[in-house]
């Protein structure tokens, strides 16, 4: 296990010192495992340790529970608004320590310095829209009853503790999107970050306290991949957490949902995604291109909605992945994240370089070609791998039916709409899709039939506050953000029904 470091031998500055510890966080405090253990944070561009976490296990989780229970009792009465203020404070805080927490982000996450700024103005989307959702989205109702002399009265109330278990890729997105959600509603919440990615989701909790959030309102654990499945597992079965949300692999969200059902754990899950990004000749091939480019290389593909298949009808399919390949080979530069000249970071994890090498290796064999890269890592420090463009792809390759978390992009070429429909939804996933065509018709019927939870028609990411996001089939259920849906995740409804005596 790794020493306990002092942090002061950062390979970045901060401008607020005291925002980064190397500790777990539970009641307003910083503090190590009970067992005293710690494992080491690598940053992906070099592929060396540069701070240590405590290595947190299932003993950590009863004190953190309780403690989040404990400042349950007392956060729950608060009333909306002052919810809302709290909220408002914290999301303050946080858009203040914007660069402070970039510099941090790109040394867990491998992203460039630009993609880190771009995640935390996305999260501090969340974090605003709940300061609204606070007072406006925990509405109960009456209703007249079809009995005389009766009145129905619907009521709303915060479920209780709640645990967020948070992956690598968005770390601070996903913990905002989730907490932000959870506090709104008047619950709590322990998050058990990702081994990768600790540090930034305990300063998220250091500036709930600084915000003025009650001690326990929001607790972190960190813990080692070797010991995350024993934290994941206590939280789960855990009597007084009320709720899991988990945003991970499918295997894993089947894993939890099996735990969280033998007390009959509400749940929300965004699991594995297996997006097709479809081109129709119709389309507009310069806005098509542009938004492939932006959702396809963000954090070096490493999005649960970034394009894993991408269907271009067969007439324009030469000239798309001539310019597509022009784009890639001169706009994308591998390099450290802090580097200012660089455009693609490194991958997350080494299992990432793994996997991705055994989907190109799988396709090549298949008869797909290879027009940009070579679908290997890159010799020396970091996890990097160039980008890679494979043509001619058909579905019995691995590619088609297994999410690429890497810089690995196939090109399929289709016929009719008919066809494509089919094809795309040929998978067990439901997580996101994307349409290219200028045919209003045609939108409709796909938006209607793709088999999909999110559907961008002309569009790329479109993922917003705003809006529900989750999917559907083997990819999860349950949403996340948009109005009045996110925040009934962490609520439960009562229905009181009264009599009413007529003396007249």
């Amino acid at each position: 296990m790794a020493k306990n470091s002092d942090l002061q031998q950062l390979p970045f500055t901060l401008e607020d010192p005291d925002l980064l510890h190397n500790k777990s966080y539970v009641n307003g405090k910083f503090i190590d495992s009970s067992t005293g253990n710690r494992f080491q944070i690598i940053d992906p561009g070099t592929g060396k340790p540069w701070a240590s976490c405590p290595d947190c296990t299932a003993a950590d989780v009863e004190p953190a529970v309780q403690s989040a229970h404990a400042a349950f009792r007392i956060y729950s009465k608060f009333t909306p608004s002052r919810r809302a203020q709290l909220l408002l404070k914290w999301h303050q805080l946080i858009v203040a320590a914007r660069e402070d927490l970039a510099r941090i982000l790109v040394h867990e996450t491998g992203k460039t310095l630009a993609e880190a700024r771009g995640e935390i103005d996305y999260a501090t989307t969340f974090s605003w829209w709940f300061v609204g959702e606070a007072e406006r989205g925990v509405h109960g109702s009456t209703v007249v009853s079809a009995i005389p002399g009766r009145r129905g009265v619907v009521i709303k109330q915060p479920i209780g503790v709640a645990a967020a278990l948070v992956p690598w890729n968005f770390p601070i997105a996903l913990v905002l999107r989730k907490a932000a959600a959870a506090l709104a509603a008047g619950c709590t919440m322990v998050a058990k970050t990702s081994p990768e990615t600790p540090l930034t989701a305990v300063c998220l909790a250091h500036l709930a306290s600084k915000a003025g959030f009650p001690p326990g309102t929001l607790n972190v654990l960190t813990t080692s991949l070797e010991n995350t499945p024993g934290v994941a597992e206590a939280l789960c079965v855990h009597p007084l957490v009320k709720k899991v949300t988990f945003t991970g692999s499918t295997r894993v969200g089947k894993i939890i949902s099996g735990l969280c059902s033998q007390n009959l754990k509400k749940t929300t899950l965004e699991l594995g995604g297996n997006c097709p990004f479809i081109v129709f000749d119709d389309a507009n091939v310069e806005q098509a291109l542009g938004q492939l480019m932006a959702l396809k290389w963000r954090h070096a593909g490493q999005a649960c909605i970034t394009s894993n298949r991408v269907f271009v009808q067969s007439g324009i399919y030469d000239a798309f992945v001539e310019e597509l390949v022009k784009r890639s080979a001169s706009s994308l530069r591998l390099g450290h994240g802090m580097h200012e000249e660089t455009t693609l970071g490194a991958l997350t994890t080494p299992r990432g370089l793994d996997k991705a090498e055994e989907l190109y290796q799988d396709a090549v064999a298949k008869g797909a070609k290879t027009a940009l890269g070579r679908g290997k890592r890159e010799d020396g420090d970091g996890y990097f791998m160039a980008p890679t463009i494979l043509t001619e792809m058909t579905d019995d390759m691995a590619m088609t039916h297994e999410e690429i978390f890497a810089p690995v992009l196939g090109v399929y070429r289709f016929e009719t709409e008919e066809e494509v429909l089919r094809r795309a939804n040929d998978t067990p996933y439901g997580l996101a899709g994307y349409v290219f065509t200028k045919n209003v018709d045609r939108q409709w019927r796909m938006f209607e039939n793709l088999e999909a939870g999110m559907i961008g028609l002309n569009a790329g990411n479109s993922s917003a506050a705003e809006t529900p996001f989750g999917g559907i089939k083997d990819s999860g259920h349950g949403k996340e953000s948009g109005k009045d849906v996110a925040i009934n995740e962490y609520l439960i409804t009562k229905t009181g029904t009264m009599a009413i005596e007529n003396h007249y």
